[in-house]
């Protein structure tokens, strides 16, 4: 007979261990959130710091500016406080994020090419706050053109959705907005990949739709507990496919043979001269109008380059968030989008405690976006997306169980 001494002994014992339980949990809430918020507030922070020399080369930075070590930098064309890029606003690389988040929001589940359309609504139908023209009008008005394709070719020329981003201009466009498709996926890069592929074939296609699969695969997988920033691009190699996955394979061959001292720029621009052929023609100008180029043309052996870049730079200094965005910034050309990955990727891996409270108080200034809060309200959503998800893993576990168990009894 157990006495009543014991029983209250083995009461305050289970109740210590469910409360230690209870303690884990929460700190496991609070380290979710505070990825999301990283990946949020890193993914805008980064596309800020690159916003002011957006399409400048390595050694244009360096003349003009020394180094880009902070957000208090202007546009080196439209030199305003107040307008334009610079000074920490933000570029369609963040707004584009934004609104798929209130996508997410909008559907509270998994993405395929059909949620394009809801996309497409919030960003033709509907005003947002568009920081560097300093008012509210519909996102499209500030897209680039192969970013208006989407509403072009999905809505204007009612193609399926699945195959819409076929004869757009192969770009970084679609893998620049991913973030929030890896955060909903957290801890799963395969399917943050397939979710991507998915998602993204109504505006990209080629190594274009490669490099969004790939991207978000990298945000899913800084989630994993005890990653390394390491493993995450060895992940994203892994995952990646032709002419993108054979650029991040050379890309980490250079950066393990990197040496202090050395040309990192150089060495990592070499071996993306191999994959892009862009280079530093970021510019266009009268006289190539017409001009034969391999330049945004689909091909199984060309990649972006601003992902691998992003990841060059994460695999040699992932482990310090500010070094690696700095050096990736100040590498040149495509700057806001290398901005952006990085800082998404090193945000959600270290958490959103590696970024300076003055920094996210810049960009809630500059941008009039509360992007702590952005990120707390997409919490919420990726939370009721993952009880959705592990109940349908539990009916599927399920349906699986009983075949295993029925096919026991008729063997």
């Amino acid at each position: 007979m157990v006495s009543q001494n014991n029983c209250y002994a083995c009461a305050r014992s289970t109740g210590t261990r469910f409360s230690h339980l209870r303690e884990e949990e929460h700190k496991a809430v609070n380290k979710l959130r505070s990825k999301i918020r990283g990946a949020i507030v890193g993914a805008a922070l980064g596309d800020a710091w690159g916003a002011p020399v957006e399409k400048l080369t390595h050694d244009e930075i360096k003349r003009l500016y020394g180094k880009i070590d902070s957000l208090n930098f202007e546009h080196y064309i439209k030199r305003s406080k107040t307008h334009g890029k610079g000074y920490g606003r933000v570029t369609d690389d963040t707004l584009m994020t934004l609104v798929l988040c209130d996508v997410y929001k909008e559907l509270k589940t998994h993405l395929d090419a059909y949620a394009v359309f809801p996309l497409i609504k919030k960003i033709y139908f509907e005003e947002i706050w568009i920081p560097e023209y300093q008012k509210a009008m519909p996102l499209i008005e500030r897209l680039f053109y192969p970013e208006k394709y989407i509403f072009l070719s999905n809505y204007l020329a009612s193609k399926d959705p699945r195959s819409a981003g076929v004869g757009n201009m192969v770009n970084c466009g679609a893998a620049m907005y991913m973030t929030p498709v890896g955060v909903v996926n957290a801890g799963d890069p395969h399917r943050a990949y397939n979710e991507a592929i998915a998602f993204a074939s109504s505006h990209q296609s080629s190594y274009g739709l490669e490099a969004a699969g790939v991207f978000a695969a990298c945000v899913a997988a800084a989630f994993i507990p005890n990653i390394t920033s390491m493993e995450i691009v060895k992940t994203a190699h892994d995952l990646a496919k032709d002419g993108t996955k054979m650029a991040i394979g050379e890309i980490i061959s250079a950066a393990e043979l990197v040496k202090p001292g050395d040309d990192v720029v150089k060495t990592f621009h070499e071996v993306l001269a191999k994959y892009s052929p862009v280079g530093d023609d970021l510019r266009r100008e009268s006289e190539n109008v017409g001009a034969p180029t391999e330049k945004y043309i689909p091909s199984r052996l060309k990649s972006i380059e601003e992902l691998p870049i992003a990841l060059g730079y994460i695999y040699l200094y992932g482990e310090d968030f500010y070094k690696a965005l700095i050096e990736g910034v100040n590498s040149g050309r495509d700057t806001d989008s290398i901005g952006t990955m990085i800082g998404a990727i090193l945000g959600c891996l270290h958490g959103v405690e590696v970024i300076s409270k003055n920094d996210i108080e810049t960009l809630k200034k500059a941008n009039k976006y509360d992007f702590l809060k952005i990120a707390d309200d997409f919490y919420s959503v990726v939370k009721d997306i993952h009880a959705s998800d592990e109940k349908y893993f539990q009916q599927v576990k399920a349906v699986r169980d009983k075949l295993s168990i029925e096919g026991e009894r008729h063997a």
